[in-house]
């Protein structure tokens, strides 16, 4: 009989306040903040700091490609996440759903941009290219070609009809989207540029780049296109196309590269992050406020000139030569005034410079601005942490900062209570107690670097040892350090409790294994009764210990040492048992089974060797990770066991019969620690990353053979993607005035969509034939009951075909119908007139019919058979169209009336009743359930 085992899900991951691949963004309201944790993105009440929804795919991580690289919110509910792999996903934020999802680019997503209204989204990307949206068709409209690297932002211009992208290529160029060609490419720079924005008002655009100034540009609005830059023919037609106008530059305080620039809502600040611990902040001057501090600016340089004519003057004794000078400044002063030049320095103006304790990843304005102060401003750190400014006029003040969810720098080592009920993790300051069920951070506890931890049997403390070689002994009711033990010279590597649950040993880098005993006793002069550890033992070796495992029955002790061996003592007389040989590099991990039988190490040289404890026999060496084993378990009770790697994957083995059982993937950095709660039920692992992730046992049977064949067809479709970019055929060479190019790309998805469109096209065909035939022989009046295809599921031909597009996305259809051969697409021409009788239908029937015609134009005109599907396409599709299009304006147009009158009868402002709406229903529903389970009690009483 084949073996079952039982398959481990992902469950939850908590530890990750934000992280450092993309920025973070307020939402719409400004109550709520949004930040990157990894894979998912995290809503954040930002008044009360806690994380109110938490946005996670469906669909399972695949480690890094997953990571969320940029966020942008709507003026709606609507949030817009891209990611590592290239793809899009629109997020409602009030109901925590995934709305869509968009894939056009291939590489990872670096800019993303709403426009005013919300329904445009423009993204930016690592393919070098930017593509415009339609959130509402949730489709992609084109892609505009033209930057020779990465693009790094992308704003809307000239009230959403233009958009302005910046790149890696140290060039800006201004796109046309209603004509789709790029209008102008600003150059300048000296570097990269790496962020650009726009004030509310379209006066000014900025960039930031690793220049050691701002570059500010005017924007031409459509609006004074007649108005001529500087006077002359040809230098309007020259400009006729310069929407960008250098304007002028400000010099920065810092050297750093500019990380990010952004202007607040009103458009009173703007910010400048740098690529280090500073955030400048610079006033903006309106019109009148910037003509004043010009004109003054223009006095005073009259002024000094002035004054330094008429010093010369009077040095040289010339009262001639003094008085032609002061007829000279009098002569140049109503000119200089009436027609003073606005500069840079008299609109921007440097207010405060903000210096965060670590580097500072993204910063974002709020867009509603708090009381007696400016702005309010986020900043996200990359130490996992979030903090709140107030900038006001003379000072900033921090207001609020978000760090206790999770730690500063990675995990290094996680431990379960005996009775799974909280877990405790280390990093290099503090001590934190989570519940793993919640993923709630219970205490946090100031420590040294903690390398190691135990739990005591008895749950009321934690042992931790660190870096400087001591044991810090941890009150987990009272969340408190009580005492910290001198216990080694060397750095603490490891710490294991001993089974008779008296005492625990610790292993160190000053070559000694200590063996411990603790009692909880009461000390004289004080009141409560406290730990106290006390060393009973000591073991020296002849190298650094790094892992010290002691077998179930207490027996053997097994000690990990920096010459890759393993040595086997007794340990009660600490003779020596057995050497352990074989690894080319030192054993960074092991573990002994409940029975005492194996015994597993994994070391640096990426493998596990499963040892017999009672010869010291090795029974397998198996490569297990692409780099160091870091943690290797047994689940209690069995022979499987886990591993983790820096390779980021967890693994799940059978060490009777060495074989791999699964493959977990989702951190995103190398796995420091593991611990599996002492049922098996849910094992936890602690990354770099900063994440804690929980694994659960679920209910679902899996067997050997049927997982190789899955990984086999996961690298099977690996190499598919793969054959999708290929990378050896030559790239298209696209123009310096850049090109427009399809949205969507070709994916696994989208041919799948197709194979089944001509397959069904092909059965539609086999049964319109077969139908034809029965008519016949009806007429011919042989009366045989017809029998329809099982396949069709009772739908007619035509149904069929249609029922194949249920299932593609809008954003695929494009690419689905691009694969079709012309003869499929001629056949799929033909059931467009029936499918136009569907009034839910007509859009997707519309689209369809435009696709086709704009792919297979040359053909459709060549080929006379096409010319009376196209007949009656052209005569159905127009009059359809416009009959729905002026029912959907009659609609509109009715209820504008309806919301008029509705506003004229009350003095009240007329709002969106939608909410309220939903809100009775819910209500209502809530009482109706509560009514019928009620009824069901009493009925269940009457029958007892």
């Amino acid at each position: 009989m084949v073996k079952a085992y039982l398959r481990y899900e992902p469950a939850a991951s908590f530890g990750v306040i934000v992280s450092v691949e993309s920025n973070i963004a307020y939402d719409s309201s400004g109550k709520h903040l949004l930040s990157p944790a990894l894979e998912k993105i995290g809503v954040w009440h930002v008044r009360q700091g806690i994380c109110t929804k938490t946005l996670t795919p469906s669909t399972p991580s695949r480690g890094p490609s997953l990571a969320v690289t940029s966020i942008a919110s709507s003026p709606s509910s609507l949030i817009a996440g891209g990611y590592g792999d290239g793809s899009i996903r629109i997020w409602d934020s009030d109901k925590g759903t995934c709305e869509t999802t968009l894939n056009g680019h291939k590489g990872a997503i670096t800019a993303l941009r709403y426009n005013k209204a919300g329904s445009l989204l423009a993204s930016g990307s690592k393919d070098n290219d930017v593509i415009l949206w339609d959130v509402v068709g949730e489709t992609g409209l084109f892609r505009l070609r033209g930057h020779r690297d990465q693009v790094t932002d992308v704003v809307f211009v000239s009230s959403g009809k233009k958009l302005v992208s910046s790149s890696k290529d140290k060039f800006l160029r201004v796109w046309d989207l209603d004509t789709q060609h790029c209008m102008q490419i600003v150059g300048g720079h000296h570097s990269e540029i790496w962020s650009l924005d726009i004030d509310p008002g379209e006066r000014y655009l900025v960039t930031g780049s690793a220049d050691k100034e701002l570059r500010f540009y005017t924007i031409k609005h459509e609006s004074v296109d007649g108005e001529s830059g500087d006077g002359g023919e040809d230098s309007s037609l020259q400009n006729k196309w310069e929407i960008l106008r250098h304007f002028g530059e400000i010099q920065r305080q810092s050297k750093d590269r500019v990380a990010m620039v952004q202007f607040n809502k009103s458009g009173n600040l703007l910010a400048c992050q740098v690529a280090g611990k500073t955030v400048e902040i610079y006033r903006v001057l309106d019109d009148t406020e910037a003509k004043r501090k010009a004109k003054r600016r223009v006095n005073r340089k009259k002024e000094k000139k002035h004054s330094k004519e008429a010093l010369e003057g009077t040095e040289n004794g010339d009262r001639n030569n003094e008085n032609k000078g002061d007829n000279a400044t009098v002569n140049q002063g109503p000119i200089e005034t009436s027609n003073h030049t606005v500069t840079v320095p008299d609109v921007f103006k440097l207010l405060h410079t903000i210096r965060a304790s670590k580097k500072i990843c993204s910063i974002t304005f709020c867009p509603i601005t708090p009381k007696n102060s400016l702005a309010g401003l986020a900043l996200s750190l990359n130490n996992n942490l979030l903090e709140f400014y107030s900038v006001e006029s003379s000072e900033t003040r921090k207001t609020l900062a978000i760090d206790l969810q999770g730690h500063r720098s990675d995990i290094r080592s996680v431990t379960l209570s005996s009775d799974n009920t909280f877990l405790l993790s280390t990093s290099h300051n503090a001590v934190k107690i989570w519940n793993p069920s919640t993923g709630s951070c219970l205490r946090t506890i100031d420590s040294g670097y903690g390398l190691c931890s135990l739990i005591l049997p008895t749950n009321k403390y934690g042992l931790v040892g660190t870096k400087d070689g001591t044991i810090e002994v941890i009150d987990i009711g009272s969340g408190t350090c009580i005492e910290v033990i001198e216990a080694h010279g060397g750095s603490l590597r490891s710490i294991t409790a001993l089974p008779d649950k008296t005492g625990f040993v610790t292993g160190s880098a000053d070559h000694d294994v200590k063996f411990w005993e603790y009692q909880i006793k009461q000390k004289p002069g004080q009141a409560t009764k406290q730990l106290i550890v006390s060393n009973v033992r000591t073991m020296k070796m002849n190298d650094d210990v790094l892992v010290v495992a002691i077998s179930p029955d207490a027996k053997y002790i097994a000690v990990a040492l920096l010459d890759s061996t393993v040595k086997v003592h007794f340990v009660d007389t600490f003779k020596f048992f057995l050497s352990l040989y074989g690894h080319k590099l030192p054993v960074l991990c092991m573990d002994i089974s409940s029975d005492g039988d194996l015994i597993v190490t994994g070391s640096a040289d990426k493998n596990i060797k499963i040892w017999g404890l009672d010869f010291g026999d090795c029974h397998k060496s198996i490569f297990a990770h692409a780099d160091s084993v870091m943690a290797v378990q047994f689940v209690p009770k069995t022979h499987y066991v886990f591993t983790v790697g820096k390779d980021r994957l967890v693994k799940y083995w059978d060490a009777d019969k060495f074989e791999l059982l699964l493959t977990l993937e989702g951190h995103h950095a190398d796995i420091w620690c593991l611990a599996v709660s002492n049922r098996g039920d849910f094992i936890i692992t602690g990354s770099h990353d900063r994440s804690i992730r929980r694994w659960d046992r679920t209910e679902e049977q899996f067997f050997i053979e049927e997982e190789k064949e899955k990984r086999l067809e996961e690298m099977f479709e690996a190499d598919l993607d793969n054959a999708f970019e290929n990378k050896y055929t030559p790239k298209e060479e696209i123009p310096e005035e850049g090109a427009v190019a399809l949205a969507g790309k070709k994916t696994q998805e989208t041919l799948t969509a197709t194979d089944l469109i001509i397959e069904r096209l092909d059965i539609a065909e086999a049964e319109k034939k077969r139908i034809a035939e029965h008519q016949e022989e009806k007429n011919n009046r042989n009366t045989a009951v017809f029998q329809a295809n099982p396949l069709m599921n009772g739908l007619s031909p035509s149904d069929y075909v249609l029922s194949a597009f249920s299932d593609v996305h809008s954003n695929d259809l494009e690419q689905t119908l691009l694969a079709l051969p012309f003869s499929d697409a001629l056949k799929l021409l033909s059931y467009l007139k029936e499918w136009t009788s569907y009034s839910e239908k007509v859009e997707l029937v519309c689209r369809i019919g435009t696709l086709l015609l704009q792919t297979h134009y040359n053909q459709l005109l060549a080929t006379p058979a096409a010319r009376p599907v196209l007949t009656v396409f052209s005569d159905i599709f127009y009059e359809r169209v416009k009959g729905w299009k002026d029912i959907f304006g009659f609609n509109l147009a009715a209820m504008d009336h309806i919301k008029q009158m509705m506003a004229s009868r009350s003095d009240a402002l007329f709002h969106d009743a939608r909410a309220k709406l939903l809100e009775i229903r819910a209500q209502q529903s809530k009482r109706l359930q509560e009514r019928s389970d009620t009824g069901e009690v009493k009925r269940k009483k009457k029958k007892t």
